[in-house]
């Protein structure tokens, strides 16, 4: 299932089942697993993996050199991608900017029409970036989170899993797990919707809310918050600890905050 006008590379590995449409453009080095999907015009560069029965519609482009004005485009570094990912129309995945370091989508993921993930971002299993999402180098997205239509994410931010950011946003700060985002760095409580649909017991959203409430206590910190309610022992679902567990990393510093 290789279309004629297909260019690939003599070193591009194929494993059985593989579609590959019109005028795409494979390079060199680049792996493609079971069941994969290529379609017309797309591009996937050189020294890109891809998992099982990914799909990369038209005109996308996968594997791109980072846009970093002190990248040097002779170091080898790579885009994988995880089994199952959807990644639609004009997608761009740029590589990651270090030697034999990748840029990686985990598996299960859907980034629709237009979305952008920068150099070596992280995105976790079952990421949704809707239409025109754009992600700065160095994101950390957790599985399961939800970037809507037309959002801006600054570099080495991080996207909590499970949280929720709603369209146009603009996201400086870190996003906590289970959070819902909009505006500009503001948050509207915890992506409850979501959690109830993913099954999350009553009772450890009862300890989510509490969790939420004492971090953004006023009078201390956010880390200061959350150190104090680790150390409390009163939290024991793992989704409570997980976002009490989240202020306690990061590069920024920042967290976004409630209105």
């Amino acid at each position: 299932m290789i279309h004629p006008s297909a260019q690939i590379d003599r070193t591009v590995e194929l494993a059985p089942g593989v579609t590959i449409g019109p005028f795409a453009i494979i390079e060199a080095g680049v792996r493609l697993g079971q069941g994969c999907s290529i379609s017309a015009h797309a591009i996937v560069k050189r020294g890109t993996v891809l998992g099982d029965g990914v799909k990369v519609d038209h005109f996308a482009v996968v594997g791109g050199d980072p846009q970093d004005l002190a990248f040097d485009a002779q170091i080898i570094s790579r885009v994988e991608v995880g089994a199952r990912t959807v990644i639609r129309e004009h997608v761009t995945i740029h590589r990651a900017t270090q030697a034999d370091q990748a840029t990686i989508i985990g598996p299960d993921g859907f980034l629709m029409a237009g979305s952008h993930v920068a150099h070596d971002c992280s995105l976790g299993k079952a990421v949704i970036l809707a239409n025109g999402c754009m992600l700065g180098g160095h994101v950390q997205v957790g599985d399961g989170a939800f970037i809507s239509g037309g959002v801006a994410v600054h570099q080495f931010c991080r996207i909590g899993a499970g949280s929720l950011t709603s369209g146009n946003a603009v996201i400086t700060e870190d996003v906590p797990p289970q959070a819902l985002a909009h505006g500009r760095n503001e948050l509207a409580g915890l992506n409850l919707i979501g959690l109830r649909r993913r099954a999350i017991s009553a009772a450890c959203i009862s300890e989510l809310k509490r969790a939420y409430h004492q971090v953004y206590s006023p009078g201390t910190t956010c880390t200061t918050q959350a150190q104090l309610a680790i150390d409390s022992g009163e939290y024991q679902s793992p989704e409570a600890l997980a976002f009490l567990h989240f202020f306690l990393g990061g590069k920024r510093g920042r967290f976004a905050s409630p209105v």
